[in-house]
């Protein structure tokens, strides 16, 4: 399993203004069930449920967002990045505007389990993330050829990195 097994190219969004972190949790969901077809309603009470326990803020930006699901096939991922940063409760403070959340089969202890490990990744979402702030002049990303390009580029350098874990 690889990076590209868990995020379609359709699951990749930015958000221009989300305004707390339950409105994003909402939005994951959301797009998660257009994607997927995975409930929202369940997924977001998972989302909460596992946020409830801990942030998934891991800082530098960043927020690992994941959960478990019931009857759920195979393991699922959003990448969001987000215009306006929110706080996420990350241990340096630093609100998240780069969101990987990941769905897993109740089963897949091992794959959630090991979502830590992830967090190897942030140098490269972070390297990545200035170029998507850099895609204009204005800061802002103007056409979808641009992100989609850039987080391309991301995909492909991440595949490596999280191969560890997800297999």
């Amino acid at each position: 399993m690889n990076l590209f097994d868990l995020i379609k190219p359709e699951a990749v969004k930015v958000i221009a203004n989300v305004s707390s972190k339950k409105r994003l949790m909402q939005n994951l969901a959301e797009h998660t069930e257009t994607i997927y077809g995975i409930e929202s309603d369940s997924a977001l009470q998972a989302l909460l449920e596992r946020e409830g326990l801990g942030s998934t803020g891991v800082g530098q930006g960043v927020a690992l967002p994941h959960a478990r699901i019931r009857d759920l096939s195979a393991v699922s991922g959003v990448f969001m990045l987000l215009e306006k940063p929110i706080d996420f409760g990350a241990v340096d403070r630093q609100p998240a505007d780069v969101v990987f959340c990941l769905f897993a089969p109740e089963a897949a202890g091992v794959v959630v389990g090991k979502i830590g490990a992830a967090t190897t990744t942030i140098n490269e979402i972070i390297e990545y993330e200035s170029k998507l702030n850099k895609s204009s002049s204005d800061g802002h990303i103007k056409t979808w050829d641009e992100i989609s390009t850039i987080v391309n580029e991301l995909k492909a350098k991440l595949v490596n990195n999280l191969r560890p874990i997800l297999e």
